[in-house]
């Protein structure tokens, strides 16, 4: 494990060019360039802000923040797992021709989809202490909480960095095997959005007594530790519970060790299968 880590750091330039060359293909010639990464999010955030402003009476304020980390997680995780179907497909002209670790294309797509979270990320932070913590959930919050709990993120985009290429690195495998796993997981990604709190929080549902099921439900979906990773510091102004690490943690750790087993299996004889 440690020579394949090496190996993966000795080969840091050339998946790095790789990560910069894609960034460059996708806004050649854009006007806007980057900032076309926030367009979605922002115009998400607007509309469901609109509707849900206009007809369940949320306050702006509080929901704008809220949606928006969302949204910005939910576009990495979207990210690592759609493109991370065509990672090895993308790269295969390289893995004809150079003898470098399989693991590095799976990186070279989650990197990518980690330069536009950051991007989000830090205007997330920018809208997060421009409102002010949530006083209705933490009354004793300031934005000297916020910008004390904001040091929390490190270790919270670690998880998701190495959540991504675990996801990617499973998701390509299987697509090389499985042609039609990439339209399979675009039609169950529109699921699982309605059922991961990217609109709502999981406590609406407990106010409603004939709702609890639903709120139980919603509670075994592991991506929801990852957003309480992410909006408790920028949105409350504390430091996540240790509860939510734990979570996130061992959902990293599982899906690591998933990855490592399949690719040691398929690593050798993943070419034929391109």
């Amino acid at each position: 494990m440690r020579a394949y880590l090496g190996a993966i750091w000795d080969s840091r330039f050339f998946w790095l060019s790789l990560v910069r060359m894609d960034l460059r293909s996708r806004y050649r010639g854009s006007v806007l360039g980057i900032l076309w990464s926030l367009l979605h999010p922002i115009a998400m955030t607007a509309i469901l802000c609109v509707v849900f402003s206009c007809v369940f009476g949320q306050d702006l304020r509080i929901y704008a923040p809220l949606v928006f980390t969302g949204l910005t997680f939910w576009g990495f995780f979207a990210a690592s797992v759609v493109q991370g179907c065509n990672c090895f497909f993308q790269g295969e002209s390289y893995i004809r021709q150079y003898p470098a670790p399989m693991a590095i294309y799976p990186l070279r797509n989650v990197l990518g989809a980690a330069f536009h979270f950051m991007i989000g990320l830090g205007l997330a932070i920018a809208i997060g202490l421009l409102v002010g913590p949530d006083i209705n959930r933490n009354p004793d919050a300031t934005r000297l909480h916020q910008l004390s709990a904001l040091p929390s993120l490190l270790p919270t985009c670690i998880l998701l960095l190495l959540f991504g290429w675990g996801l990617s690195i499973l998701f390509g495998l299987l697509s090389v095997r499985f042609r039609d796993t990439r339209h399979l997981t675009e039609i169950g990604l529109q699921g699982l959005f309605y059922l991961t709190p990217i609109m709502y929080r999981i406590d609406a549902f407990k106010a409603f007594k004939d709702k609890q099921w639903m709120a139980q439900l919603l509670l075994c979906n592991p991506l929801g530790s990852f957003l309480d990773l992410i909006r408790e510091p920028i949105l409350m102004g504390r430091i996540p519970s240790l509860t939510s690490y734990v979570t996130a943690g061992s959902v990293v750790l599982v899906l690591t060790i998933m990855a490592m087993i399949a690719l040691r299996i398929e690593e050798r004889r993943l070419i034929f299968h391109l």
